[in-house]
């Protein structure tokens, strides 16, 4: 390290000097800037990446993976080459720009994240993960000279929807760009890392799972914090206090029914709930300081609930001039919200609440809302925010304590239990790096909580990484369009997925081994005089699996004509099947049935060895083999065409290669078919809202209202071509879209026409941060259209975009 007699000397003169001294005088350099001395694994990341290697950084919230990324920015600038930093979401993109530009100035630092395009060819360039792939596809000019790309959060590569977006980026950089890779703690790290040395060259893996600020663990029982782990046990066995008291409130007789109209009655002396109102728990953290707080609850409705029952409790942790503080930023940034749309948003309450230093944070919040509520907690200002769990992968909100209400929520379909991994995510935003020598989790107790199932969670290490990569039609043309479709293929069979797929086959290959050698003895075992024993046997089966099969129809009840048909068939071939096994040789053996004994052994063993060999036969170039269906249905389509011993894209492949979504192949096609040509801009943009809208509750046989004038029609047209395309994925054996969303077309229309924020709101059921999150997925999607389509198209997509970009939306787009 340089000593302190250094600051004196030039920049340039501390780099000569770090140079003649240092094998890594760039990683001097750096560090010597640095407010606070690195970690063993931040460390080890430098002088890594210094050494020409890309890395892979796996460890806990809050260790300070990002130090490495920005590392990696001082390594690009030293070198006179540009450094990108992906992030999965807008808000980090925005948050990490800011941060930069601080640093570095604004003029060396770009931001690009679909919403906005700022200082794009600058040095360092902050961008969505997206937008960065879609750059390569595009063989942008940008690209040049890139040195370093950071990948904050690669863990999003598991994610269903939008995973694929890593591992397409990784896959398809210029081989002599450095990855940098910063991961939340993955149990799978060796393997992941393999996998990125296999296909960007060499990676140093460094893997932590030191938490900075060590976790204390507790459960809220009624009003007293206990430990849930015993204390001093290095086993972490559960509290033994913690444990008693948990049976005994289990063996507790309720006292009393509960009053009508009596929310927060708990029963006379009723000591089988002794849990705290959300009011009384703000209480008893503000009296542990314990505060500032998350409050980690799964509903929205119960975030907004928390916070009506602090303000009505009279619940205040700010000071009158804090609170003034808090009013002049709120009002600062929310100035531009029109006087008519601040009632309906609740700008009101959502201001008192604040005032008094709690808040909500969540998905269907207005996005200036969310904003103002991270930046006064990042202040202190605000003490408790009540959060859903996309808090959790968001932006940089840790806080002294995290705050669990429950341990399972609802996912859409059923009430499921958090992971271990989940619960790691959560309880890893508590305790603040250099303000805090501990962070704290705690746990309210409830009936159904038992608390080693909370240790368990608390304690498991295992969060493995599993690649959700698969590929889609707008993929293949743009793979196609950059390399060809023979290079692509081979492309993806280096994929995370297939890298996966490939591993397990060892596995599975391994057990078929084993199963064979017993098989040999079976056979040996089933041997006779008569003849062949294992074709017998063989018959037997099947006569007792087509048995099997008939008596579950049966069981089932119900029939019509087509049905009854099949169980004659099916009966028939029985039938069949047993005059052939009469008649065979080992039918009249004296030891028929100990024989069949080992038969029956040989035949299950036999099944269960070809159900593997299926199963590796399907994941073996799995990845590839799709991707191949997918072109020769695009084929089929005239979206690729044949040249030479390869493909090419066509003109409407092109078209293809410009939509990306869900739905991108039947966007395309309807685009190429003309088939929304005759709609006006505010129906076109209610197509496209139903094009991207699904709605999270199921409204049975709800039937929406629809535009008027020839909406219903084009809209049947749409139907039908999604029919078409249907059968055709039936038939190459790919995935089926599901069918469009009508919710969403007549608020957007109406909205397009120029309704009122608050008739909108209530047409579409939606809260406004939903309606504003909608909004803009309708317009990216009419972006798209204008790129890809005709000028009529085109410019009528152009129009819808400026219809729905007004009022609200237009504010929480740009701002």
């Amino acid at each position: 390290m340089m000593t302190s007699k250094s600051n004196d000397l030039s920049p340039a003169d501390k780099y000569q000097r770090a140079k003649s001294k240092s094998k890594f005088p760039e990683f001097e350099l750096f560090t010597h800037e640095l407010r606070f001395p690195l970690d063993d694994f931040q460390e080890k990341a430098c002088l890594a990446l210094e050494a020409g290697s890309g890395v892979l950084v796996a460890a806990p919230t809050g260790a300070g993976k990002t130090v490495v990324g920005e590392f990696a920015i001082h390594l690009a600038l030293a070198k006179g080459q540009k450094v990108f930093y992906t992030t999965p979401i807008k808000a980090l993109s925005n948050q990490k720009f800011a941060e930069l530009a601080a640093r570095y100035g604004k003029d060396r630092v770009g931001l690009l994240t679909g919403d906005t395009n700022n200082n794009s060819e600058a040095e360092i360039v902050v961008m969505t993960t997206e937008v960065l792939r879609n750059m390569i596809y595009a063989t942008s000019t940008t690209l040049m000279d890139l040195g370093f790309v950071v990948m904050d959060e690669v863990h999003y590569l598991a994610d269903r929807f939008r995973g694929a977006v890593w591992e397409e980026v990784i896959l398809h950089l210029p081989k002599d760009v450095k990855v940098v890779s910063l991961s939340a703690t993955v149990s799978n790290a060796e393997e992941f890392g393999a996998w990125l040395a296999e296909v960007r060259g060499n990676t140093e893996i460094i893997v932590s799972e030191i938490r900075p600020v060590p976790l204390h663990q507790h459960v809220l029982f009624g009003d007293e914090f206990l430990e849930l782990f015993e204390t001093g046990s290095k086993q972490m066995r559960v509290n033994p206090e913690l444990l008693q008291k948990h049976q005994a409130r289990q063996r507790a007789p309720h006292r009393g029914p509960k009053p009508r109209g009596s929310s927060n009655y708990r029963g006379h002396n009723d000591r089988r709930f002794p849990r705290l109102e959300k009011p009384e728990v703000v209480d008893a953290l503000d009296r542990a300081d314990l505060l500032p707080a998350i409050f980690f609850i799964f509903s929205r409705v119960g975030c907004e609930a928390s916070v009506a029952a602090c303000r009505r409790a009279g619940v205040r942790l700010t000071s009158r001039e804090e609170a003034l503080e808090i009013r002049r930023l709120a009002e600062a940034r929310c100035s531009s919200i029109a006087d008519e749309d601040l009632d309906t948003l609740g700008y009101f309450d959502w201001l008192s609440s604040l005032e008094r230093g709690y808040a909500a944070h969540h998905a269907g919040m207005l996005p200036a809302f969310k904003e103002v509520v991270e930046e006064l907690f990042l202040r202190k200002l605000v003490r408790v925010v009540f959060a859903t769990e996309t808090l959790a992968l968001g932006i940089n909100m840790p806080a002294r304590t995290v705050v669990l209400e429950r341990l399972d929520k609802f996912n859409g379909e059923a009430r499921v239990s958090v992971t271990a991994g989940e619960y790691t995510q959560l309880t890893g935003r508590a305790g603040r790096r250099g303000i805090d020598t501990e962070g704290h989790s705690v746990i309210l107790w409830g009936q159904q909580l038992d608390p080693n199932m909370v240790a368990g969670l608390a304690s498991k290490r295992t969060y493995p990484l599993n690649s959700s990569f698969r590929p889609t039609y707008n993929m293949a043309v743009n793979l196609i369009d950059a390399f060809g479709a023979q290079r692509a293929s081979k492309v993806l069979e280096r994929s995370f997925a297939q890298f996966q797929a490939d591993r397990s086959v060892v596995g599975l290959a391994q057990g078929i081994s084993e199963k064979q050698s017993s098989m040999e003895g079976y056979e040996e075992a089933m041997q006779c005089h008569l003849g062949d024993f294992k074709e017998y046997s063989g018959l037997r089966r099947r006569i007792s699996d087509l048995e099997r099969k008939g008596a579950s129809w049966r069981s089932r009840g119900g029939k019509d004509i087509r049905q009854t048909k099949t169980m004659r068939k099916h009966e028939s071939e029985i039938a069949d099947l047993k005059r052939t096994l009469r008649s065979h040789n080992c039918h009249g053996c004296s030891e028929r049935e100990a024989h069949a004994r080992w038969g029956e052994r040989y035949q299950k063993l036999r099944q269960e060895i070809d159900a593997t060999i299926n199963q590796i036969e399907n994941r073996t170039n799995q990845v590839a083999k799709v991707f191949n269906r997918i072109c020769s249905l695009l084929e089929e389509l005239r979206y690729l065409q044949p040249d030479g011993d390869d493909l090419e894209i066509t003109d409407a492949g092109r078209r293809l290669g410009k939509i990306y979504g869900e739905r991108d192949l039947l966007i395309a096609q309807c685009v190429n078919e003309g088939v929304w040509k005759q709609l006006d801009a505010p129906s076109l943009a209610a197509m496209a809202a139903a094009l991207v809208y699904e709605n999270r509750r199921d409204d049975g046989d709800y039937e929406p209202k629809l535009p008027k004038g020839n909406f219903r029609e084009v809209l049947e047209r749409t139907e039908l071509v999604q029919d078409e395309l249907s059968e055709m994925q039936d038939r190459f054996d790919l995935t089926q879209e599901s069918p469009l969303d009508l919710g969403l077309a007549w608020p957007i229309y109406r909205w397009a026409t120029g309704a009122k924020l608050d008739d909108i709101l209530k047409l579409s059921g939606l809260v406004a941060g939903d309606f504003i999150r909608w909004s803009k997925q309708v317009i990216d999607l009419l972006d798209q259209l204008a790129q890809g389509a005709d000028a009529e198209l085109a410019e009528n997509a152009y129009s819808a975009m400026d219809l729905v970009k007004r009022g609200i939306v237009a504010y929480s787009y740009y701002v």
